[in-house]
């Protein structure tokens, strides 16, 4: 490892403690929109997060879903950061994903199916 990386891994390092405060969950979703008000292309979700309920968010994802195939997919998002206004909607959970070899986002989830509202650990 070059010792460049090797001192950009050290100043991002984090203690656990702080890992532990990120609450990262595990979400149905079984709403999503198109969003023609963002500033990039991106859908509307409603993620079902079982006893927190069903949450919204919003993600640039359209490149490589279609809404009707989002519907019943499990995704893993964080539930614990403040609203985020989007355009003309709130954002309350960040979906998370990756970007692939083209930059657009693939979207992380569980291998198996698990219940709604899961949480990582």
């Amino acid at each position: 490892m070059n010792l460049d990386l090797k001192n950009q891994l050290n100043k991002s390092m984090i203690a656990y403690q702080d890992f532990e405060k990120v609450d990262i969950r595990v979400g149905m979703i079984v709403e999503a929109d198109d969003f023609p008000e963002a500033k990039k292309p991106a859908f509307k979700l409603k993620i079902d997060f079982g006893e927190l309920g069903v949450k919204r968010s919003t993600a640039q994802i359209t490149k490589l879903y279609k809404k009707e195939e989002l519907i019943g997919r499990q995704v893993i998002a964080v539930v614990n950061f403040p609203p985020k206004q989007v355009a003309n909607t709130v954002s309350e959970v960040l979906t998370l994903g990756v970007p692939d070899k083209n930059g657009d986002i693939v979207l992380l989830r569980p291998d198996a199916e698990v219940e709604p509202g899961a949480r990582m650990y």
